[in-house]
């Protein structure tokens, strides 16, 4: 039986990712750590279901949109179309998440003077 260890965090404004797993029958272990701007979707799955969805949302209006596309292209890295959908959802019900990938973005945001909250999602 293997035991696996799964978590996410951010260093320097950055989406990383670790896992760590034991063999409970033998000494084998092993702890691996990566980057970008998306989670494997088997860690994004364990965690989700472990800890629940957060919600990234705007404080108030969005007057200016460039601001939040810039934000959401840096973070993500994705073309302007995602981005724009992303944005759209943003500012309607929201971006959900786990926590660490909504802070991620909120960091990004925040960066641009564009006011979010964060909260579990609902």
């Amino acid at each position: 039986m293997t035991t696996c260890d799964v978590g996410q965090f951010f260093d320097h404004g950055m989406l990383c990712w670790g896992t760590e797993g034991r063999c409970a029958d033998c000494p084998n272990t092993w702890c691996e750590q990566d980057s970008g701007p998306v989670t494997p979707e088997n860690i994004r799955q364990a965690l989700l279901q472990t800890h629940g969805t957060a919600r990234l949302r705007l404080s108030e209006d969005m007057p200016n949109i460039v601001p939040v596309l810039q934000a959401l292209r840096d973070a993500r890295g994705r073309c302007l179309g995602d981005v724009r959908a992303q944005a759209k959802q943003l500012a309607e019900n929201g971006l959900t998440g786990t926590l660490v990938e909504m802070e991620v973005l909120a960091i990004h945001l925040r960066v641009r003077a564009v006011e979010v909250i964060v909260a579990p999602a609902e």
